[in-house]
């Protein structure tokens, strides 16, 4: 029976991997050598974090800087913008 890809660690340097299939709340997933917990109903394409992110580190996707963590994320934890402040997009936290 083949493996289903549950998400997918694009870059070596990234610290996120991203769902490619909708994933459930409780549901492990085995990723970037490591075993996670999905912490909710996750769309394909949501972040999870596969080290530890204290507040204000860089968070990489792509090999290459998204944002910053406004809060400390966790391993496992889905990272969106409740907990990221993109490089990109004007907020009030980047003070673009």
């Amino acid at each position: 029976m083949p493996h289903l890809l549950h998400a997918l660690k694009i870059h070596p340097d990234d610290n996120v991997v991203v769902a490619a299939v909708p994933l459930k709340k409780g549901q492990q997933i085995e990723v970037a050598d490591q075993l996670l917990m999905v912490p909710r109903n996750l769309p394909i394409g949501a972040k999870l974090a596969i080290v530890p992110l204290p507040t204000g580190s860089k968070v990489l996707k792509f090999g290459e800087s998204i944002g910053s963590a406004t809060a400390d994320i966790a391993v496992g934890d889905y990272i969106h913008t409740h907990n990221l402040a993109s490089d990109y997009i004007p907020t009030p936290e980047n003070g673009r």
